[in-house]
């Protein structure tokens, strides 16, 4: 029961205000122990999700798993976490603790002023991705790797539950139907074969990603031996002072990934230059001698600033305020935005990393 309280903190941490997250806490105890109930009788199914549209930064679909299910996914995440952890690369983040956008970004300009010398020699990037990744991940190869650390019977049946329960069997759509259109049909997982693919949205789907991709991370480290390597869920990167050796690199990898895991590389988003021309990775620009946020980043956040209900800005203008604050040499784009936020009606902190709301004038 401590496991299960644990994991019900866990989840409601960024949840709280959230309706199901306060219709959950409001019978808190009675619903704890029905949800260990049915987990010590091995009788849990997930319930009902919600399937909504996201527009920024592009269209996709997110799956959002009933809070009680959430619940289940943090008890399981918890339980067998550590023991994946341990054996993944120091490259890899997303997912794991203090593994963020912000450490990937600082681990790739570490990697490319070591290659560099401090950007006083040449040097070459070459950068992927994969295509379609979250919906066309095989679930029975998932699974196998799964397996290969989860031996206890009960975690075991656990993680096989969570892991297969196919959401589109029972689910409830969010939002302007209309939207729906603006994803294209093969990166939709309504249009996924049996098996294949896993929901965008919920912590489980973050922590298997990480695990099935495990294995890429140990081909570049130990079989192509890349010395300068990293990746952000399905982004990575390998640099070198051969292009030549980066060509061989993706011929290998090119080869391994349907072999192994079924899936393949986006040949769109394969990207072999020199690292002077700037690495676009994880939201922010690294060139030489600065790490700055992506332009579309900046122009969406402050179109968006611009247009949204006042209501929503002070929130949202923090959060971008914060994002920015993340490159180090953003500050244009820190001004550009705060004179977004000033014309709003926001008085905005003198380092351009807060914003706060004006005082209404008194009545006295």
């Amino acid at each position: 029961m401590a496991d299960l309280v644990q994991a019900w903190q866990d989840c409601r941490r960024h949840k709280n205000t959230t309706e199901s997250a306060q219709a959950f806490a409001a019978n808190v105890e009675r619903n704890l122990c029905s949800l260990r109930d049915e987990l010590l009788a091995m009788t849990y199914q997930p319930g009902r999700s919600i399937c909504f549209v996201v527009r920024h930064p592009k269209p996709r679909e997110v799956w959002a798993a009933a809070f009680r299910d959430r619940v289940v996914h943090h008890l399981l995440y918890n339980a067998i976490a550590q023991r994946f952890i341990a054996s993944f690369d120091i490259g890899s983040a997303a997912c794991l603790p203090g593994r963020g956008t912000l450490y990937a970004a600082e681990r790739l300009e570490r990697d490319v002023r070591s290659i560099t010398q401090n950007w006083s020699q040449p040097a070459f990037y070459l950068k992927c991705d994969l295509a379609n990744f979250f919906v066309a991940i095989d679930k029975r190869i998932l699974q196998t790797q799964l397996h290969s650390k989860v031996t206890e019977p009960f975690w075991r049946w656990l993680t096989d539950t969570v892991l297969m329960h196919d959401p589109r069997t029972n689910f409830e759509p969010r939002g302007d139907r209309r939207l729906q259109d603006l994803v294209p049909p093969h990166k939709r997982l309504l249009n996924a074969p049996p098996d294949t693919g896993l929901p965008i949205g919920n912590l489980s789907s973050q922590f298997f990603a990480n695990v099935h991709l495990n294995g890429l991370d140990q081909l570049c480290k130990h079989r192509i031996k890349a010395r300068h390597y990293g990746r952000y869920v399905d982004d990575f990167y390998l640099l070198h002072k051969s292009s030549q050796w980066l060509g061989s690199a993706l011929q290998q990898i090119d080869a391994w990934l349907p072999a192994n895991l079924g899936a393949r590389l986006n040949p769109s988003k394969t990207i072999l230059q020199p690292v002077d021309r700037g690495i676009d990775f994880v939201g922010h620009v690294i060139k030489p001698w600065r790490r700055t946020t992506r332009r579309r980043t900046v122009a969406t956040a402050t179109t968006r600033l611009q247009q949204m209900p006042i209501a929503n800005v002070f929130t949202a203008g923090n959060s971008h305020l914060g994002l920015l604050r993340q490159a180090r040499h953003s500050h244009t784009d820190q001004a550009r935005l705060a004179n977004v936020l000033r014309g709003r009606g926001f008085t905005v902190k003198g380092d351009l990393t807060k914003i706060y709301r004006q005082s209404l004038p008194s009545t006295n």
